[in-house]
Parts: C-alpha cells; structure tokens; sequence
C-alpha cells in the first residue's frame, strides 16, 4: 500500500523499499524492534519471550512468544520475504508444542525472557498486572493459542490456507509489514490483512459462540472446588481437583495409614494417566516441563528412604475414578464438591 506525504500542493509518493534492500533481518532487526514495540502488529499482547524452544523432541524456536488481555498464548511469527515462505505450517507446529504449556510454566519462561532484557520485575506480577488479574488463576490460562504472522508480503497460498484454517475456528491473523523512505529515514507500515479490522469484532463473535458450544458439548470447565472428609471431619477443603490427589496421600500419612500394601496400591495407581507417586529421577522430561508433578519443591510424601512427588493431572474424565477407588479401599474418607464432576 502506498503511503504519501502531504506538502501545500500536492501528495508525494513515499517511495517504497524492502528489508533485504536495507539490509534489515529477521532475528537481529525485525525480532529485536518489535519484541520491545509489539503493539506496532498487535496492540493487545505481550511478549513473555523470544527464541523459544523448550522442548527436547525439537530444535525449532518461536520468533515471539506472547499472551492476550484474554490470557491466551500468541505464537508469533515473522518473515522479512515478499511470500511468507511456509510460515503458516511453522506457526501451527509452534501452536501445538505450546498448547499445554501451564502457568508456572510461562512464568519461567517470562522471567527468563525479563532477565536476558535487563528488565528489573517480578513475571507473576507483570502478567497478573497485564491480564487485570488480583492472583494467578490458572484454570483461566492458555484456553486458546493463537497465530500472528507478520511477513513483508503473503503469497497466495499462504492467504487460502490462512481463511480455511480460521474458518474452522482456528485464530491466525496476517499482519504485512512495509517499508518506506522519507528522506534518509525508514518507516514502517504494519497493515492487518487477514482478518480484515472491520470484520474482525463479527469474527470474533463467531467464534466465541463456537468456542462456547464446543465446551459446554465436551467440558465443564471445572471451576469445582473439593472437599475431602475423614471419619465426617473436615480434613481439607475448597481445593481444585488438581490437588485432589495431594490431599488424598497427605490425609493417607498424617493418619498414619499407609503401609507396604497401601504405598504399593498408591504406587501402582494410574487413574489419571501417570503413576501417582514418582521419584524425581522417575519423571519424563515432558512431565516436568507441563508440571505434572511438584517437582520444584521437596518431595511431597516420604515413604522408607525415599520422597516421592504427588500426580497433578486430574480432569473432569479422570477424578471421579480417582475418588470411587480411593473411597472403596478407605470407607472413613469421603469427598464433595459444589458441582457435579
């Protein structure tokens, strides 16, 4: 898109150059500018880091990586070349490599990413402060990523795959990124073409009421906070199922019920699709890296010479087997909730 300077008599076309022509590049100039200025392509994000790649099955790394006001993740992606090359296929890799990433997993990843900029603050705060939050609420975290791809230009290709793939409810904008002279000064030009602003608020409405039908249909987003009683007293209360097995093998310990027959039946216990106690040196490197376990802290039971840490990944398809089995072996115990699972 052309742009012009106005003078007393007339419109002058700016004349029009490129990155490659000014010798500007992806990482060192355009990635460096725009991680500090990203509400040039996006006013509502926040960058949380750049160059990220923490995972051990890949190599790949993402330009930018960002939240919404809407505590979504952004995976951003940039090109300097007129075509976009394949960036569409490289951004949804990138999507679904971060799809599960957790709170206190951007939050390191965020400190990390304040600490390389000299960047003197606390992440769990600045990302509190950013999304108008009083205190961390992880249920609400990273429900949706979404795609920006910036790039001097998009071939075709790129734009038909980009309104397919969002038309089946996926989110990945286009933002075309030009270059301009005025005199000896460059200026950026950052136009989003896909989708286009005076749709984008109907979009979103569809969207939304997609999303919306699609959780009440395969979720109940569990806002559900336990109770957990022994021999009908209280013993712990208003906890996310998270922390249901925690609780669980704590209330085990402190009444001093476990012995060799109960740990093993701890032990072996799968219910929610990882062992239920592992040792540190146990543990996979994707699930340390989705925190399925606490493994940052001391080990949460200890049992003969050994600590174990305490499975977290329960969900509305997983708990209620977790609660049947554990209520048959120990009749004293007994959970509630203030909705049905």
């Amino acid at each position: 898109m052309p742009l012009y300077q106005i003078t007393n008599d007339a419109l002058l076309e700016l004349p029009s150059t490129s990155f490659q022509q000014e010798s500007l590049w992806e990482r060192r100039d355009l990635q460096r500018l725009l991680k500090v200025n990203i509400q040039a392509i996006d006013e509502n994000v926040m960058v949380i880091a750049e160059e990220f790649g923490d995972w051990s099955e890949s190599g790949r790394r993402i330009d930018l990586l960002a939240i919404d006001r809407d505590a979504n993740l952004v995976v951003i992606e940039l090109k300097r070349t007129d075509c976009g090359g394949h960036m569409e296929l490289q951004a949804i890799r990138y999507a679904a490599m971060v799809a599960n990433m957790t709170w206190d997993h951007a939050k390191s990843a965020f400190q990390k990413y304040l600490i390389n900029n000299q960047i003197d603050a606390d992440a769990e705060a600045k990302l509190c402060e950013f999304l108008g939050w009083s205190d961390p609420n992880e249920d609400d975290f990273a429900q949706n990523v979404r795609i920006v791809l910036a790039s001097a230009n998009f071939s075709k290709e790129i734009t038909t795959s980009v309104l397919w793939l969002n038309d089946r409810d996926l989110d990945i904008s286009c933002v075309r990124l030009s270059l301009h002279k005025i005199d000896d000064k460059l200026v950026l030009s950052a136009d989003q073409i896909i989708p286009l602003p005076e749709a984008e608020s109907y979009q979103i409405e569809v969207k939304q009421k997609r999303r919306q039908e699609r959780v009440s249909r395969t979720e109940n987003k569990d806002r559900s906070l336990f109770s957990i009683t022994y021999m009908e007293k209280v013993y712990a209360e208003g906890f996310k199922k998270s922390d249901i097995a925690y609780h669980t093998v704590s209330l085990l310990d402190e009444k001093g019920l476990i012995d060799d027959d109960v740990f093993d039946f701890l032990r072996s216990d799968t219910s929610c699709s990882f062992r239920l106690l592992k040792h540190l040196e146990e543990m996979t490197e994707t699930e340390k890296r989705y925190s399925k376990y606490r493994f940052n802290r001391e080990p949460e039971i200890r049992y003969g010479d050994s600590g174990y840490y305490i499975a977290r990944n329960w969900g509305v398809n997983n708990v209620q087997k977790f609660i049947d089995k554990i209520e048959a072996r120990f009749p004293k115990i007994c959970y509630s909730s203030n909705s049905n699972i």
